[in-house]
């Protein structure tokens, strides 16, 4: 009846109400083509240009190629996380509402989330079994961060070893090939290797260091996100203090 006596009111209403539906159809549409349509038509495309293997290099839980394996350790998990620690390194709070909130709060409002959560990347068909962090900058839009994978229980000297992916979130944008939110990743992935076992052996943490190959060479690969990324392809072996 106040709407029938206010045609203003009533007509202002009714552009409101428009204006919702048609942000709703134009968010839905986003999240089919971010979250649905482009990381299947990019997992096509993947396997159509590149079917090279995937040896030492991590893949999205979509099969997109991710971030190549740059860095191993030898050690218990014990001894992995008293290294980190040691190192000043965070480890990464798992994905949940909350954390992806929080997350988002960092980076709008530049505060500080030491231990926020990193995406899930895939190793010989599994997620990350530990992942760390180093906050550059107050929020958690810059960071240095490394994914590891336990690949073997008894390697060398009967310890386990783990192979992980250590990359720089330079900042949070839109992904370059499906649109989805993520943080984009500095090129220079043997920077960051070198970083992660650089801070490690400043810790006293490592007995000692070598290479082993990995992927091989890279000049112009993409990961998961779009980013482009070059590398040496070594893979350098930290060997943890017993």
């Amino acid at each position: 009846m106040q709407d029938e006596a206010n045609p203003g009111r009533a007509t202002k209403h009714r552009r409101l109400r428009s204006a919702t539906r048609a942000l709703a159809m134009l968010a839905a549409l986003y999240l089919a083509l971010a979250y649905a349509f482009l990381p299947t038509f990019w997992t096509w495309w993947d396997d159509k240009e590149s079917p090279a293997s995937t040896y030492m290099l991590t893949v999205t839980p979509q099969g997109i190629p991710g971030d190549p394996i740059n860095v191993g350790l030898v050690g218990s998990k014990e001894q992995v996380l008293r290294a980190f620690a040691a190192a000043k390194w965070d480890p990464a709070d798992a994905i949940t509402l909350r954390s992806s909130i929080e997350i988002g709060a960092s980076v709008v409002l530049d505060r500080p989330y030491p231990d926020a959560p990193v995406s899930t990347l895939l190793y010989d068909g599994r997620h990350q079994d530990l992942a760390f962090e180093k906050p550059v900058g107050k929020s958690a839009d810059q960071r240095h961060h490394i994914r590891l994978w336990l690949v073997s229980s008894d390697g060398e000297d009967n310890r386990p070893m783990w192979l992980g992916s250590a990359s720089f979130d330079r900042g949070v944008g839109l992904s370059h090939d499906t649109g989805q939110i993520t943080h984009h990743i500095g090129p220079d992935v043997d920077a960051e290797r070198d970083n992660v076992i650089l801070d490690l052996a400043n810790a006293g943490v490592l007995s000692r260091q070598y290479q082993i190959p990995g992927r091989g060479p890279t000049n112009s690969g993409r990961n998961g996100g779009g980013d482009p990324y070059f590398t040496d392809g070594m893979v350098t072996v930290g060997v943890l203090v017993p």
